[in-house]
């Protein structure tokens, strides 16, 4: 069974640490990245963590000490991973829309880089040709994820060089010597389908031939994990059988060994968080019980931006009977947790916790209503420690300047 923290230790730390809180389980994600391996053993794999799903330093130490590499979506991103430790040659920088700049600062701190557009690859090749080895992110035409707002492999995404233009990425290699060690792609967040892979994987293999220096295939993350009581995530053992299956095949047929390489964020660190939330307010209108807690779509954005669902237990009263409650947020928004959710009976100063909350929660937090950001939690060998302390007044005035009268 999954490691998980129990409602008392969670209730503990609530107490403790004031609420609302974010809760990381330490082991968990050790245990996420372990399934990893064990399920690709049979094939040259390499992991990177999606680091923008959570990037608290901590979290970035704790990743780097199980083995696991970063993958990075900024250069500042790329430059948190350096301070949490990690070499440059385990650290992987996947550019989207930016300005040839970052990729250059990327490129002088020595890490792999991936370049999404035509024209920072044509920047790329006439200022380092065949000295640099980089990859291609291309944008493979698959329809893939949980919903629009994160599939990112279909062909009116912003992400990734068209395949259509593959004639154009090849007539710039030969112009500018580029050295194409990796092919990339990303299709997606909350892929289950096995065979979406496999249809990238198709893809990139159709045009391997066209690159004498490719040593990667990179297949990107979107593995999905289980939100909703009873709700399957991607089959992780099966996906690892068809990957080595499908490079073995290939190996076989052409005779060139490749890695393949993978961008684990949400699948890593989502299970392993918790958002801990205290009930201000009872409110009841008409047919329907309000539950108003001391958080909001500033601390945990998900459900009102995807329609996510997060699971909800009151463990402050894990026994009470069972009724419909809408969990709504503090702020001037609309912001709801759930709506007629059953959840043991809620009392005000009672505890609610939303589970699934280590990915894209803290990550997307924002002052909005000028409230603070919450503190951050890790729960490593059953102690929890205090990784980002809870925002201050001071924090929010810190940035801005006080113009002369």
């Amino acid at each position: 069974m999954p490691q998980v923290l129990s409602h008392r230790q969670l209730a503990d730390i609530a107490t403790a640490f004031g609420t609302p809180v974010y809760v990381y389980h330490a082991e968990r994600i050790t245990e996420q990245y372990n399934l990893l391996k064990e399920a690709f053993r049979e094939v040259n794999a390499t992991f990177f963590y999606a680091c923008k799903a959570l990037t608290n330093i901590n979290i970035l130490k704790h990743i780097k000490s199980i083995g696991c590499n970063a993958d990075c979506s900024s250069v500042n991103e790329v430059l948190l991973a350096v301070v949490a430790g990690f070499p440059p040659e385990n650290i992987l920088y996947t550019s989207s829309n930016i300005s040839f700049a970052e990729i250059e600062a990327a490129e002088e701190l020595g890490v792999h880089i991936n370049i999404d557009s035509l024209s920072n690859l044509e920047k790329f090749g006439r200022k380092y040709g065949h000295s640099y080895p980089v990859g291609i992110r291309l944008r493979p035409n698959i329809m893939a994820g949980g919903n629009l707002k994160i599939s990112t492999g279909h062909n009116k995404s912003k992400f990734g060089i068209p395949l259509e233009d593959i004639d154009k990425v090849l007539a710039l290699m030969q112009e500018t010597n580029l050295h194409i060690r990796t092919l990339h792609i990303h299709t997606g967040s909350e892929i289950k389908d096995v065979e979406v892979f496999a249809k990238g994987i198709e893809v990139l293999f159709s045009l391997v031939n066209h690159f004498p220096d490719l040593k990667v295939v990179d297949l990107g993350g979107g593995f999905k994990v289980p939100y909703a009581p009873g709700e399957e995530g991607t089959d992780i053992k099966a996906l690892g059988a068809k990957v080595a299956e499908e490079f073995s095949s290939f190996e076989k047929q052409f005779g060139r060994k490749l890695e393949v390489w993978f961008e684990p964020g949400k699948f890593l660190v989502s299970e392993a968080g918790y958002l801990i939330t205290s009930v201000n307010v009872l409110k009841q209108s008409g047919d329907i019980r309000f539950a108003g807690v001391d958080s909001g779509l500033n601390h945990l954005i998900r459900p009102m931006f995807y329609g996510a669902y997060h699971h909800i237990e009151n463990i402050s009263n894990d026994t009470g009977q069972m009724l419909p409650y809408t969990v709504v947020g503090n702020i001037c928004e609309t912001d709801t947790f759930a709506d007629n959710r059953m959840i043991s009976e809620i009392r005000e100063d009672d505890y609610l916790v939303l589970y699934n909350a280590g990915a894209y929660g803290m990550e997307m937090a924002s002052n909005y209503n000028s409230r603070f950001r919450p503190a951050e939690v890790l729960v490593k060998n059953n102690k929890p420690v205090l990784i980002r302390r809870r925002e201050t007044l001071q924090d929010i005035l810190n940035t801005q300047v006080v113009a002369a009268d």
